[in-house]
């Protein structure tokens, strides 16, 4: 849980960026890639993670604008990494100009739980992390290079001058 804005800035700057790495990594090709027919591609994952925002945020007073929870999955890779970037810079914004410390120790009704709004944007950065990895399988699976996030991607090795981990 956040306690002051500026921690939740720092890591979310952070998360936002790796996550923005993975999403303009995406091909149009890929985004019906999934592990199994019943559960969700790589372009559904994707969009989940977009309309997380205004769906979630909603819940404590933010207004996104740019994409709402009842979106429809766009067909092209790069709209989706557009709509997240739009997504993330609009709660930034609202935050910034709405939002002091104390903001985030007010309990809201969140899925039907009290939540305070430090905790809900914990709960979204763990979220979008958790999903995240889900993707990068799902990229491999589709033949993508994944790029690095917590350290360097199998295929980066050889630029730090080290051999890949032994498979």
């Amino acid at each position: 849980m956040y306690h002051t804005l500026d921690e939740f800035y720092k890591e979310f700057e952070h998360e936002r960026g790796e996550t923005q790495k993975v999403f303009n990594a995406l091909t149009d090709a890929s985004l019906g890639q999934s592990v199994t027919k019943d559960h969700r591609t790589l372009g559904r994952m994707a969009w989940h993670l977009v309309t997380t925002y205004p769906e979630m945020t909603g819940y404590s007073g933010v207004e996104i604008k740019s994409v709402s929870k009842e979106s429809p999955l766009p067909k092209v890779a790069a709209q989706i990494a557009q709509s997240y970037g739009a997504v993330t810079a609009e709660l930034l914004d609202f935050m910034k100009a709405n939002w002091k410390d104390s903001e985030l120790q007010v309990e809201k009704d969140f899925y039907g739980e009290k939540w305070s709004i430090g905790l809900m944007l914990s709960i979204l950065v763990k979220h979008e992390i958790h999903h995240r990895g889900q993707m990068t399988v799902l990229m491999r699976q589709a033949g993508l290079k994944v790029p690095g996030v917590y350290g360097p991607a199998y295929e980066d090795w050889p630029g730090y001058g080290q051999n890949p981990p032994e498979v």
